[in-house]
């Protein structure tokens, strides 16, 4: 389905169902790349576009004649190549583009069933689009109509029931595999939203009282600490003498190059590090030396429980809620899209209106105009209703409808 002037509406992206984290990090796209790519888009006359990316997916929606002029984007501000995005890509159209963002704004794309971090990196993706004013009605009207329905999944169903993140997976992973957990020195790196939500689940799931904290914006880390007393903060310049004293070294710096080398890590020392970041901000060679643990957000993702298994059963009253969204969302575009149809043929009739009721005004003494209005007016929304059922039911091509209407009434 188009929309009313533009291409098709296209979808194309890389996720962790075909790529893994290592491949996926290349087709990361900075914060300050998707601006530029979005600027970029502008400038070769792709007039409405936005970008999500994440650590489970990068996603481009927007409209374009062909979808490699989108791919062409994400492959100039990312640095994947056009022949790796071949080997693991997604590309949708229309329909089926439509289909992929509701199961993403909902959940049931998550890496982790119901993991809802994706709902507010939508929105931050929509707001930055729409401020470079690379939005338009339909991409507005279709996210809102998505955020509505994840509202609704969220509130209605229990698709996010429990704990479930890949925050959450890092400390279970903790919480399993290391036996003496709460006396191990554990250092977060990082302080976005997964290297926050990673020190609340410590000190809601462990009893864990040696967290330390770093982060490079250090005023950041000052906060944060006042509001979490059990966590110790320290500063970048520590960063290796405090990797040296760690048991655990959780990773969530979300840099587009490694900010954890072979340098931070001695030799022959035992540590397990979990690296959130996307792309990867833990150098695989860190592996080479003895003792180095290293786990990443695929591995992290696959930890499953009895949670998962209850989000399962709420994926079919998952899909009921999206697919009544998206007939909403279907019949505002249909009605917009014999908008330019409707409005030729009532502007026709008007006319035909107008020069009748002046020529009957001349002909016929006591002629009573209002009623006359009244009359021709019920004539004129009769037909324009059955014209847009004729649209409806036969998905008639709206420019051959706009050019019938011409040849008729113009003629």
């Amino acid at each position: 389905m188009k929309e009313p002037g533009q291409n098709h509406f296209y979808n194309i992206g890389v996720s962790y169902k075909k790529a893994d984290a290592e491949m996926r990090g290349k087709f990361s796209v900075s914060k300050e790349n998707q601006k530029a790519l979005l600027i970029a888009a502008k400038e070769k006359g792709i007039s409405a576009i936005f970008i999500i990316s994440t650590c489970n997916r990068t996603e481009i929606f927007g409209f374009a004649n062909r979808p490699c002029l989108l791919i062409e984007l994400l492959c100039d501000f990312s640095e994947g190549t056009v022949k790796e995005f071949n080997t693991i890509c997604n590309i949708q159209k229309d329909q089926e583009a439509i289909s992929h963002l509701f199961k993403i704004g909902t959940g049931l794309e998550s890496q982790i069933l119901g993991d809802y971090e994706i709902v507010s990196q939508l929105r931050h993706s929509f707001k930055l689009a729409k401020k470079l004013k690379t939005t338009n009605g339909y991409i507005e009207r279709l996210v809102n109509a998505v955020l509505q329905a994840s509202k609704r999944v969220k509130n209605d169903t229990k698709l996010s029931s429990g704990t479930t993140s890949v925050s959450y997976a890092a400390v279970q992973y903790i919480i399993k595999n290391l036996p003496d957990y709460n006396s191990k020195n554990i250092l977060v790196f990082g302080l976005g939203k997964m290297g926050k939500h990673t020190c609340k689940n410590l000190a809601e799931y462990t009893k864990n009282k040696q967290v330390c904290l770093i982060n490079r914006t250090e005023d950041k880390a000052i906060q944060f600490v006042k509001e979490h007393a059990s966590i110790r903060k320290s500063v970048i310049a520590n960063l290796a003498e405090e990797v040296a004293n760690a048991d655990v070294l959780i990773v969530s710096t979300g840099a587009e190059k490694p900010t954890i080398t072979r340098e931070h890590i001695a030799n022959n020392k035992e540590i397990l590090i979990l690296d959130l970041s996307m792309p990867e901000n833990v150098a695989k060679e860190v592996t080479n030396f003895k003792g180095v643990s290293l786990v990443n957000v695929d591995q992290l993702s696959k930890i499953t429980d009895e949670t998962l298994a209850v989000r399962q059963q709420e994926i079919p009253f998952a899909e009921e809620i999206i697919e009544t969204h998206k007939e909403e969302f279907n019949s505002w575009l249909n009605d917009r899209r014999f908008t330019p149809a409707i409005a030729a043929l009532k502007e026709s009739l008007e006319l035909i209106k107008k020069d009748e009721i002046n020529f009957q005004k001349k002909k016929i003494v006591n002629f009573d105009e209002n009623q006359a209005e009244i009359l021709t007016s019920r004539f004129i929304q009769k037909i324009t209703t059955q014209f847009v059922k004729h649209l409806k039911d036969e998905e008639t091509s709206v420019a051959e409808s706009i050019e019938v209407i011409q040849k008729v009434f113009q003629s």
